[in-house]
């Protein structure tokens, strides 16, 4: 593949440490880097390892934290909890309603620190919400709501955990190095709710996807360029593009099974993926209070408090976005429920959870003016059709191998849990569909998905 042209996007400067406001508008306007934060060498993840620690004025909030982390906490409703574990838990969580309500003036010039006190403030809040019984009603202290929602403000992010900070910033090197582009295998998480293994492995499965991604990202930039040119040369380089492609979702189905090689289903299901969950996927169906909520009249109850989810990865969206096929995967119909027929297409809630420069990026493919797949409807060339086909066909078995984790991770243990709980006499909503992390009906959805993926081949 050629090279990116030194004016091109992807290979401009990325967005530097200072906002452009503090409301954070960015032109959209332009194919400019550091409108999109998107990197050349490590696409959607920052080229450089995230800071580890704020600055000294908000130490407090980074020592919270690590005594979360120190402590052990311990989910709220993990079975055969001890009383030591709950006097630990409700000691560290008097530590968090002590804070001083720390201003944040002097972090919002700086995107990597505000992204950087968004990740501790709402681990920080998930740890406090999950260690709490069951039974106790969850009110998030004012010293973590008012500088979270002022801090999500300028973010333009929901005040939740999300994906950006359990992936995206949430990582350091094993070894000092001088590479432009992190090894794969030089990679480990910061920041861990349990401190194992299983865990880091979930976490760096999705990491190395998003660096393998770059590859698929230059794909799209040199395919939209030959579109634009659209002469007989344009459409063989935009097949050959199309064949790369393929390649590279198959690469990224590979990087994705690397979770079965140190993450215990039953582990992910039981011990590290409660602590992820959002209001909306409350086990008690309690309703998360802020504390402090009313000291800014501009300030409204969170419409999305979903938690972290793959499907707040940008990355996955533009490969939908590009190939064309988002139209069918993210139709309304998808959501699973009569109810939620009321809310946002899920592509849309989604984006509500990603970087806002990641949003204006898939924006931007979205008005692309010659879109990938009415070209390759048009351009009666059986070579380009089934390139095109080829890589929708890569996507589609990487979405058959997404449902087979889900069914691993989540779906059988479940069932499992279930099956125990009734054995034990114990009360469980037997009829209450699946939900995912993202507030998904997951079965359901999943496979309108995968089969929506599928109908968007072109018939020859």
């Amino acid at each position: 593949m050629d090279s990116i042209p030194p004016d091109h996007f992807l290979a401009l400067s990325r967005l530097d440490g200072l906002l452009g406001s503090q409301e954070g508008g960015y032109d959209t306007s332009t194919l400019a880097a550091h409108d999109f934060d998107v990197d050349n060498r490590t696409g959607f993840m920052p080229p450089q390892a995230p800071p580890s620690r704020l600055p000294a004025d908000w130490e407090p909030w980074e020592l919270v934290l690590d005594g979360a982390i120190a402590e052990s906490l311990q989910l709220g409703d993990k079975p055969g909890l001890t009383q030591a574990e709950m006097r630990r838990s409700e000691s560290w969580r008097h530590g968090v309603r002590q804070l001083p309500v720390i201003p944040i003036s002097g972090l919002i010039r700086s995107e990597t620190n505000l992204r950087r006190a968004h990740l501790v403030l709402a681990w920080t809040m998930h740890f406090y919400i999950h260690s709490l019984p069951p039974d106790v009603p969850v009110v998030v202290p004012a010293p973590i709501t008012i500088p979270l929602f002022q801090i999500s403000t300028h973010l333009k992010l929901p005040p939740v955990l999300t994906y950006a900070d359990t992936v995206l910033y949430n990582w350091t090197l094993k070894t000092p190095s001088n590479r432009p582009t992190p090894a794969l295998d030089n990679l480990q998480s910061h920041t861990l709710f349990t401190g194992t293994n299983d865990e880091q492995v979930f976490y760096l499965s999705a990491a190395r996807m998003e660096l393998r991604g770059v590859e698929a990202l230059e794909l799209m930039r040199a395919t939209m360029d030959e579109a634009f040119v659209g002469d007989d040369l344009a459409m063989q380089r935009i097949t050959s593009f199309l064949e790369r492609l393929a390649t590279v979702i198959a690469d990224l189905q590979a990087l994705f099974a690397t979770v079965r090689d140190g993450c215990d289903p039953t582990a992910f299901y039981n011990e590290i993926r409660p602590w992820f969950r959002g209001a909306d996927s409350d086990p008690a169906k309690r309703t998360w209070a802020f504390e402090g909520l009313e000291s800014d009249p501009t300030w409204s109850y969170p419409a999305e408090l979903s938690g972290p989810s793959a499907g707040q990865s940008s990355l996955i969206h533009a490969l939908d976005m590009f190939l064309g096929v988002d139209e069918f995967s993210h139709a309304p119909a998808l959501t699973g429920s009569s109810a939620s027929t009321k809310k946002s297409p899920f592509l849309a809630r989604m984006q509500l959870y990603m970087p806002r420069h990641h949003r204006n990026f898939l924006n931007h493919l979205a008005a692309n003016p010659r879109p990938l797949r009415a070209i390759v409807a048009g351009a009666g060339d059986a070579k380009l059709l089934g390139a095109y086909n080829g890589a929708v066909g890569a996507l589609k078995r990487f979405r058959d191998y997404h449902m087979q984790i889900v069914t691993s991770y989540i779906i059988q243990p479940a069932r499992r849990a279930a099956m125990q709980a009734q054995a034990a006499s114990e009360p469980v909503e037997v009829e209450a569909p699946l939900r995912g992390t993202g507030g998904t009906e997951l079965a359901k959805f999943l496979k309108a998905v995968r089969d929506r993926t599928a109908a968007a081949v072109i018939e020859s």
